[in-house]
């Protein structure tokens, strides 16, 4: 779970191991600081939220390969009926390219909510923010998500208005 996490909120594979690395690392050495206020896997979901957060602020500052990266697939998919494989990996990839557009905010929100099932609740804590700010933004970025996901990738802010 702690992997799913990281790879869908860092967008790829070799930052999603960065961080899985660092989040465990973190747990263990954490272990002694957790305080039994939180379930023990909200509290590794925070653990793994920061690094992953933390993973891409490094990433930010490191210069882009010239290479775009082969997408590998995420052992994080569950499907309630059977689809055609083309179809669920097409889908998968959506959401992932859609999902690495989103600002990390609504990201981490939307991934935590809509793939690991934590509730309002629980994100607030994980994210340590307000409930209802973890409703705004898993809202966002549902909404943006649809956007990207059906086509339209301009931000809602940089749109001409079509009224006069």
């Amino acid at each position: 779970m702690i992997y799913s996490i990281c790879r869908r909120i860092t967008g790829n594979d070799a930052d999603a191991l960065d961080a899985t690395q660092e989040a465990l690392i973190s747990i263990v050495k954490g272990l002694k600081r957790f305080d039994g206020r939180a379930k023990f896997s909200t509290w590794a979901y925070r653990v793994a939220t920061n690094a992953c957060l933390d993973e891409m602020r490094r990433r930010s500052r490191r210069p882009l390969p010239g290479l775009v990266e082969e997408h590998t697939g995420d052992p994080f998919v569950a499907t309630s009926q059977a689809r055609d494989p083309a179809e669920t990996v097409s889908a998968q990839v959506d959401v992932d390219s859609a999902l690495e557009v989103l600002p990390e905010d609504f990201r981490a929100a939307v991934v935590l909510r809509d793939l690991v099932g934590l509730d309002y609740a629980e994100i607030a804590q994980v994210l340590e923010i307000a409930p209802g700010t973890v409703r705004s933004r898993i809202a966002r970025g549902r909404s943006r998500m649809a956007e990207i996901i059906s086509g339209n990738q301009t931000p809602p802010s940089d749109r001409q208005n079509s009224q006069p």
